[in-house]
């Protein structure tokens, strides 16, 4: 199903024109108009999922399968020097557009982007209980 009122819906089914690296019956992969890097891509299911959590298994499982292909061309052919796939879920996770999506982030060194986190401190005790309330 397509949301009629999604741009990523529009995007990904041709109604509005994107500068498109891959395209089958069920995934566009677009360049981000905002890349962080040289490369950066997005790949975007035809039909509409809001995040991951509403996405069928199967397209999930499809959209990596992509993401490794996708993501081999552009370390071989942008002579990357490594690659990130992010994939936000919520605002609060920095999701900007509810529509399922992958970001392909070539990554080159010294590129001035971070797109990592400072670890933090837990105990053994604290991963414990964090463990008990995940598998409910």
């Amino acid at each position: 199903m397509k949301d009629e009122n999604c741009i990523f819906c529009k995007i990904a089914n041709g109604e509005i024109p994107s500068k498109t690296i891959y395209e089958d019956d069920d995934f566009r992969v677009i360049l981000d108009l905002g890349p962080a890097t040289k490369g950066h891509a997005l790949i975007l299911p035809k039909e509409h999922s809001a995040n991951l959590f509403e996405l069928p298994e199967e397209t999930a499982g499809r959209a990596m399968k992509l993401a490794k292909k996708l993501g081999e061309q552009m370390v071989t052919n942008l002579k990357a020097d490594g690659l990130n796939i992010v994939q936000n879920n919520g605002e609060t996770a920095g999701q900007t557009v509810k529509h399922f999506h992958l970001h392909l982030i070539p990554r080159y060194k010294d590129d001035g982007q971070n797109i990592l986190w400072k670890p933090g401190e837990v105990s053994a005790d604290e991963l414990e209980l964090i463990k008990e309330q995940i598998k409910g």
